[in-house]
C-alpha cells in the first residue's frame, strides 16, 4: 500500500510530504484549490507522460517520491526480480523532470525506465476518476477478473492442461506431416542414394584401414632393398652363424684346460647363434609378405578414392558413410510406413482436440454462471448508486476455433446500458465520468481483492449526486477500504465524513504568489471542514451539528 507521497517543485506545489496511514483516506477542498495536482504528481511518480509545465514556476525541476510498502508475494516484486532489481518489501519510486522536459526515473534510487515505473503502476495502483480509469476499463483483464469471481482455479487449470497437450499433439503431426512431405519430394533421389550406399558396403574405420595398407604397399620396393640388405649382412662371409660356430669350436678344443671358465662364453655363443638363425628366418618371412597379391595396391588406392568420393557426394565423412546409409534407409522406410503413423498422429489429435473442448466447454458453462451471479450482484450495487437505470452485462464472446487457446474458448467483456431498451456497450463509451467511476467502484466492492491493485484512488466518484445516493457512495468506500488502500478526492460531506484520514487541500497567497497546501486535519478540524462543506462560505451551528451526525456515522 502507499505509505508516503512526497512532492516538490509540482505546479503550485513547493514542498509536500503525504503519510498515508489509514485504509480510506479522503482529500476535500475548494473547487480549483488543486486537488487534481496531487494526483498528477502522483501519476508521473506512476510513469506518467512528464511535462515540464507540471514544474512550478521559479523552480529548475519537480521531483515527485511515492513510497509503498508491500507483502512479501506480491507481484511488483517479481517485475523488480525478473529486472535484476533489488527485491525489497519497501517500494521507492521516483522521478524527477528537469525544465528541458528531460525526465529521470528511480526504483529504490536504481536508475530506470519511466516505462518501468509504468509497469509497476498497474501492479500498485488504480485511478478511477473523471478523465481516466484504469484497470477496470481494460477489457483484457475482465476474463481474469470474472474468472476470480467464479473461483474456478481448477477448471482453468485443466484447460491449460488440455491446451498444453493439444499443442504438443498438434506439433508432433505437423512435423511428420512436413518430414513426410520433404521425403516424398526426394523419394527417387533417397532410394537411389540407399542403394548406392548399399551396393559399396562401407565399414566403419575403413578409411583409415585403406590409407594405412597404400602406405604400406607404395613403400614396397624400398622394403624389399632393406629386407635385402639385412639378408646379406647376416650371410656375408659364410653367414653369422658360421662365424659364431668357429668361435664355439675354438672354445671346446680348450674347455677342458679352462676348467669351467668358458662355459658362459660358449653358452652365450650357442645362444647368438639360434638368435642369427631365427634373425635370418624372420627377415626371409618379411621378404615373403612383399611378395603378394600381384595389382593389390592398384585395387587398394581405387577402393580407398571412391569412399572418399561418395562420403563428399553425401557431405558425410568417409568414416559416417556406413551410419549415413543406415539413416537414409530409415527414412526410405518410414516413407514406406508412413500412412500408419500419420493415422495414430492424427488419431492422437483428435483426442487432445476433444479433451480441450470440454474442459473448454466445462469452463465456459462455469463462466457463464459466474456472469450472471455478477450481473446480479452489480444490480444490487448500482441502485443504491443513482444508477439504478443501468444494466451491467458481462458478455462472453466465443472465439473462433484459431483464436482459442490456454484462457478457454471465449473473450469476456463488461458492458452497461445506460437506459432500459439501450444495446449495452463498452464502459468507457457509454457512461460519464460520475457515472463510470461510481460504475467502477461498485465493481470494486464486489471485487475486491481479486486481481486488483492494492490502493485504488478515486477522484470525483461523487460527482453530479448528494444525500442518499452520496452516503451509499461514502458506505461503499468505507466498505472496500477494509480490504483495500483507498483514496478518495471528493466535494461530499457524505463521503468525506466516512474516511480514517482526511486532508484539506487549500490555495493560499498573494496576487505575487499562490501556493496549494495540504493539511491533515484532526477531529475537530475535520468537523469543520464537514460543516464547511454541508453549509457553503458561512458555517451554521446547525451545519456543525449535522457534521457531528455525519461523522457518528448518520445522515445529516
Amino acid at each position: 500500500m502507499l505509505r508516503r507521497l512526497s512532492i516538490r517543485d509540482v505546479v503550485l506545489v513547493d514542498r509536500l510530504d503525504l503519510d498515508f496511514t489509514g485504509s480510506l483516506g479522503v482529500l476535500t477542498g475548494e473547487t480549483g484549490a488543486g486537488k487534481s495536482i496531487l494526483l498528477d504528481a502522483l501519476g508521473l511518480a506512476m510513469g506518467a507522460r512528464a511535462d515540464n509545465r507540471l514544474i512550478r514556476t521559479g523552480a529548475d525541476r519537480a521531483q515527485v517520491t511515492a513510497e509503498f510498502e508491500l507483502p512479501e508475494d506480491h507481484p511488483a516484486l517479481g517485475t523488480l526480480a525478473e529486472r535484476d532489481l533489488p527485491v525489497e518489501t519497501t517500494l521507492i519510486l521516483r522521478r524527477v523532470v528537469g525544465r528541458d522536459g528531460r525526465s529521470r526515473a528511480y526504483v529504490n534510487d536504481e536508475p530506470v525506465s519511466a516505462g518501468l515505473l509504468g509497469t509497476l503502476a498497474a501492479e500498485l495502483v488504480e485511478i478511477h476518476g473523471q478523465h481516466e480509469t484504469q484497470g477496470l476499463l481494460n477489457a483484457a483483464t475482465h476474463r481474469s477478473l470474472l474468472d476470480s469471481f467464479a473461483a474456478h482455479a481448477s477448471l482453468i487449470e485443466a484447460v491449460a492442461l488440455a491446451w498444453r497437450a493439444l499443442s504438443a499433439a498438434r506439433m508432433t503431426e505437423a512435423e511428420a506431416r512436413a518430414a513426410l512431405q520433404d521425403a516424398l519430394r526426394d523419394e527417387e533421389l533417397l532410394r537411389h542414394q540407399v542403394a548406392e550406399i548399399e551396393a559399396f558396403a562401407p565399414e566403419p574405420g575403413e578409411e583409415e584401414r585403406l590409407a594405412g595398407e597404400r602406405r604400406f604397399l607404395a613403400a614396397g620396393a624400398k622394403l624389399a632393398q632393406s629386407l635385402q640388405d639385412a639378408e646379406a649382412g647376416l650371410t656375408a662371409d659364410g653367414g653369422v652363424d658360421t662365424v659364431l660356430n668357429r668361435a664355439l669350436k675354438a672354445l671346446e678344443r680348450t674347455r677342458d684346460d679352462a676348467e669351467g671358465r668358458f662355459d658362459a662364453a660358449m653358452a652365450a655363443l650357442e645362444r647368438a647363434a639360434m638368435e642369427a638363425a631365427d634373425a635370418l628366418s624372420e627377415v626371409r618371412n618379411a621378404a615373403t609378405t612383399l611378395t603378394g597379391e600381384p595389382g593389390r595396391l592398384a585395387q587398394v588406392e581405387d577402393r580407398l578414392f571412391a569412399l572418399r568420393a561418395l562420403a563428399r557426394k553425401h557431405e558425410v565423412a568417409p568414416d559416417a558413410l556406413a551410419d549415413h546409409g543406415v539413416a537414409l534407409a530409415a527414412r526410405l522406410s518410414a516413407i514406406e510406413d508412413s500412412d500408419a503413423e500419420l493415422d495414430r498422429l492424427a488419431k492422437a489429435t483428435a483426442e487432445a482436440q476433444d479433451a480441450y473442448d470440454k474442459a473448454a466447454e466445462r469452463l465456459s458453462a462455469s463462466r457463464t454462471k459466474a456472469a450472471r451471479k455478477l450481473e446480479t450482484a452489480m444490480g444490487r450495487e448500482l441502485a443504491p448508486l443513482k444508477l439504478e437505470k443501468a444494466r451491467f452485462t458481462v458478455a462472453l464472446l466465443p472465439l473462433d476455433a484459431e483464436n482459442r487457446g490456454a484462457d478457454g474458448a471465449e473473450r469476456v467483456v463488461f458492458e452497461i446500458a445506460a437506459n432500459p431498451g439501450a444495446d449495452p456497450g463498452p464502459l468507457n463509451k457509454i457512461a460519464s465520468g460520475g457515472e463510470l467511476a461510481r460504475i467502477m467502484l461498485a465493481l470494486r466492492v464486489i471485487l475486491a481483492g481479486q486481481g486488483t491493485a492494492p490502493t485504488l484512488v478515486f477522484d470525483e466518484v461523487d460527482s453530479g449526486i448528494s444525500g442518499a445516493t452520496a452516503d451509499a457512495v461514502g458506505e461503499r468506500l468505507a466498505r472496500l477500504g477494509l480490504r483495500l488502500q483507498v483514496l478518495v478526492v471528493t466535494h461530499s460531506p457524505q463521503v468525506a465524513a466516512r474516511g480514517d484520514q482526511h486532508w484539506r487541500v487549500a490555495k493560499q497567497g498573494t496576487t505575487r504568489k499562490t501556493a496549494t497546501t495540504v493539511e491533515e486535519l484532526a477531529s475537530a478540524e475535520r468537523r469543520e471542514e464537514i460543516a464547511r462543506m454541508l453549509a457553503g462560505a458561512t458555517v451554521t451551528d446547525e451545519a456543525r451539528a449535522a457534521a457531528d451526525k455525519l461523522l457518528a456515522g448518520g445522515t445529516p
